[in-house]
């Protein structure tokens, strides 16, 4: 018994110099965060250095070896966790085009990933889609060497050119010529009773580029459907695991601003003659191509098989550059790690820093990491996901159970600041059920599996008007759409917050957080 007493009597002795030590750590990090702040550094290469950053690009693989190096400069280790591969690469290059007539403009306009560019400058006149086989017929013949107009709004993904999308077109067709016959017969009866009421024809099915396949087989350059602006443009989903080097697409897919659009389709309707020039640049490349999740790594020095996780998803759509999605995600987080580091941190359990990759094909990368590290999953303490915007981190809402331990480690944080107050609330709702579906970002496949992923309230808190439907996946997602000083202020918190959950004693409670925790 006094052998036990004198080592607890040592471990008191020790506890004011370890608080000590980490209290300087924090001091150091909101020190540096201030005057040596590189949350904007780090978002300005990924974006206007690498670009959007699709999963089978150059870009992607480029921002994740600079990741990896960054990370290694810092004094982290690193995991580059191979998380799948896609069948062939793709590379955006630039992309033009312009209407040539009296009154020609440049023309607005975005494609998918994964679709097919031109073969260098081509031109052509434009026709409106048929939408019965009678329409077909009437145009087939100056179809070759084409723009086709279609139906629809642009929803950002291409028209789909697989066998199911093509049956599902091919019964429409069959609907439309039996409802083309009936307006023949009501024509005729119409004509037959001129001084009569006339009656309405019957409308027709929609569904943009009905005879896609054939109109592709005639020979068009391409199609063109209106899209709102800013134009959002992602990728073909519905092909792209399928696709093989030698069955790529090979017919633009031009989604066009509304306003111009609607310009060209009345000179269509009016026989006006003026043709179409584009000039796009999308490249392929034989694959598979595989993408590795960037995983930097601050090793605990007590407890290193217990974790404190954060992170975003690396990837982004190309259409732009990935400025706020999720750039302003990931950068705050990279910030967090070489604050730490810098600082002199030296945590007791294991932080790990998360790039993930594949979150736009669909949580690709957090879920292979999820699926292959089960065992890991009752270690960690929280998982904190930033995919949301460039908005500052300023609260967090905790169930009571973990309540005492955030309210420790927050005290700095009003210290940073006084434009950010931080405010810690208990969350007094009562445990819901654990997740049985996947969510819209990387925190999801960690919440399935009944891992705490508390995030941090982020609101436009000085009124700069972010709005992220504005932004989220269109031309619009680049680098000047970020918030330095919201950025900035993040990465001093999420490194405070992450420091300090990796040096608690225990790993935070799960009671409260989940109905299958409280039960248990």
């Amino acid at each position: 018994m006094k052998k036990y007493s004198v080592i607890l009597a040592a471990l008191l002795a020790l506890s004011p110099v370890i608080n000590s030590q980490q209290n300087k750590v924090t001091d150091r990090i909101i020190e540096l965060g201030k005057t040596d702040n590189r949350t904007m550094h780090h978002l300005d290469v990924i974006t206007n250095r690498f670009g959007g950053r699709l999963v089978g690009s150059d870009a992607y693989e480029n921002a994740s070896l600079w990741c990896a190096s960054e990370f290694r400069k810092w004094g982290m280790d690193v995991i580059m966790d191979e998380a799948g591969s896609v069948p062939v690469g793709f590379d955006r290059g630039p992309w033009f085009g312009r209407m040539l007539s009296d009154n020609g403009m440049v023309l607005h306009f975005a494609t998918p990933s994964y679709t097919s560019g031109t073969r260098g400058v081509q031109r052509g006149p434009v026709l409106i889609e048929p939408k019965s086989r009678d329409e077909f017929n009437r145009v087939k013949g100056a179809l070759k060497g084409a723009w086709v107009l279609i139906g629809g709004k642009n929803t950002g993904f291409p028209v789909d050119w697989s066998a199911k999308a093509d049956s599902a077109r091919a019964g429409i067709m069959v609907h439309n010529d039996s409802v083309a016959a009936l307006n023949r017969e009501i024509m005729r009866e119409n004509y037959a009773n001129r001084d009569k009421p006339q009656k309405e024809l019957l409308p027709l099915k929609e569904e943009p580029a009905l005879f896609y396949r054939e109109m592709c087989e005639a020979g068009i350059l391409g199609v063109i459907q209106s899209a709102e602006v800013p134009i959002r443009a992602l990728y073909d989903r519905k092909n792209i695991d399928k696709m093989t080097f030698e069955t790529l697409p090979v017919v633009c897919d031009i989604k066009l601003d509304e306003k111009q659009y609607a310009v060209i389709e009345k000179m269509v309707k009016e026989r006006r003659y003026f043709l179409l020039e584009f000039d796009i640049r999308n490249h392929f490349h034989p694959g598979p191509v595989k993408y590795n999740n960037v995983i930097g790594v601050i090793k605990g020095t007590q407890f290193p098989n217990e974790y404190v996780m954060m992170g975003g998803h690396l990837d982004a759509y190309d259409v732009a550059t990935g400025g706020v999605d999720d750039g302003s995600g990931i950068t705050p987080a990279m910030e967090a790690a070489r604050l730490i580091m810098a600082a002199g941190g030296k945590p007791k359990r294991t932080i790990l820093v998360c790039l993930w990759a594949g979150e736009e094909f669909g949580l690709l990368g957090s879920k292979h990491w999820v699926e292959a590290n089960k065992d890991k999953l009752p270690g960690i303490s929280n998982y904190f996901n930033r995919d949301g915007g460039p908005t500052v981190a300023s609260g967090l809402s905790v169930p009571e159970a973990m309540y005492d331990d955030f309210e420790k480690i927050c005290r700095p944080l009003n210290s940073i600041n006084p434009d950010f107050p931080f405010r810690l609330t208990k969350n007094t709702n009562p445990p819901r059920p654990r997740p049985t579906t996947a969510g819209g970002s990387d925190h999801a496949h960690f919440a399935l599996n009944g891992v705490p992923t508390i995030a941090f309230d982020a609101p436009d808190s000085k009124g700069y008007d972010f709005n992220y439907q504005e932004i989220w996946h269109t031309e619009n997602d680049l680098y000047t759409k970020s918030i330095p000083e919201y950025q900035e202020h993040t990465s001093i918190v999420t490194a405070v917050v992450v420091y300090g959950l990796a040096n608690l004693d225990h790993l935070l409670s799960r009671k409260g957080l989940y109905l299958e925790e409280e039960r248990k």
